[in-house]
């Protein structure tokens, strides 16, 4: 067999292969979605014929310790009474909360309800177990936002599971005013402008590195790029990386940045530099410098505005406003954190910034 041959039957069964894995994917999702609306549906039931008992508690408490025994004997596991609670539960957050839409409301209590079956499983595109998760988020919009976003990041449960547990949410809250937070609430967190991709803090416990600063900024560096996939999750939608320590020269100097990553939906380059300690004013003016050299050297006529993020330990935030211009676009300094925070103290936050 001539090395033609190889490659054309090598392509042939590429071709084959990658129809059978995406068939499979299909089918996967399909069951999925048909579960999860399958649980809706039994919650429901539940629901509704718990409604028709005198005294609802004990009544309901009954219907559904009978009902997984009988279950359980004719389809197996999957139906104790927690697992039927969980599906009771499922029905009464989700029909009177966001993840239906009005017309998906609607068919719930029509005559016509079966035929519309599918326009409400295609709400539902997470399994079971990020719902599970979801449940136990209690307020509504919290939920809906870890929900958008767990869909359009494709996000495993573990890393749903971090997100929430690093207050994605609330660390996105107090970085914007009160039109950018009902954003988040309806449509999660959208990119539209530079100051749209900003966290503060980051929270970076998965490098593994000490509260205290007892690491260079070299060690630093290299620990996010040992864990690069976790950081660019952490910066959020649209990030590629670029490089490390990227030189630049101009009038014989050379120049080094510590991070540079470009996001596809922004379409502009976005600058890091990392500090360990407080930031400084020569920090912002050397950033400063960075990004213009991007704007005038680097970056196509159709690109937009550079990005510059300096990372650091603690922020004064008096000194930022003060040097950097007041229609500031381009320039952001955020802290990062090494341990997870408490989500209690960010909602202090958040409620201090709705009192101001």
């Amino acid at each position: 067999m001539t090395k033609l041959e190889k490659n054309t039957n090598l392509d042939f069964y590429n071709k084959i292969a990658e129809l059978l894995k995406d068939a499979r994917r299909k089918v996967v999702q399909t069951v999925n979605k048909t579960m999860v609306y399958t649980y809706f549906e039994i919650g429901r039931t539940i629901v509704e014929e718990e409604q028709k008992g005198k005294v609802r508690a004990e009544y309901g408490k009954q219907l559904i310790k009978e009902l997984s025994q009988r279950l359980t004997r004719e389809f197996g596991k999957g139906f104790s009474i927690t697992n039927l609670k969980q599906m009771r539960q499922f029905y009464l957050t989700y029909s009177k909360s966001q993840t239906l839409s009005d017309q998906s409301k609607k068919t719930q209590t029509t005559s016509t309800e079966l035929k519309k079956s599918e326009k409400i499983i295609s709400e539902f595109n997470l399994s079971w177990s990020h719902y599970l998760f979801l449940m136990k988020i209690d307020n509504q919009e919290e939920r809906k936002f870890y929900e958008i976003e767990a869909i359009s990041n494709n996000w495993s449960l573990r890393e749903l599971q971090r997100q929430f547990d690093s207050a994605l949410f609330e660390r996105l809250v107090l970085s914007r005013d009160k039109k950018g937070v009902k954003e988040l609430f309806k449509k999660g967190q959208l990119l539209e402008k530079p100051e749209d991709t900003i966290k503060d803090p980051y929270v970076l416990e998965f490098l593994g590195l000490p509260e205290e600063t007892k690491y260079s900024e070299t060690e630093l560096e290299q620990k996010i790029i040992d864990k690069l996939e976790h950081f660019l999750l952490e910066l959020g939608k649209g990030f590629t990386f670029v490089g490390r320590q990227v030189r630049f020269t101009f009038d014989d100097k050379h120049f080094r940045i510590d991070l540079v990553f470009y996001n596809r939906i922004l379409q502009c380059f976005v600058l890091i530099d990392l500090k360990i300690g407080e930031i400084t004013h020569q920090d912002l003016g050397q950033m400063q410098m960075y990004v213009n050299y991007y704007d005038r050297k680097v970056k196509l006529e159709n690109e937009n505005k550079t990005i510059g993020i300096i990372l650091c330990r603690t922020k004064n935030e008096i000194l930022v406003e003060m040097t950097l211009p007041e229609n500031n676009e381009q320039i952001f300094a955020s802290k990062y954190l090494t341990v997870l925070p408490s989500k209690e103290e960010l909602k202090k936050l958040i409620e201090n910034k709705d009192n101001e």
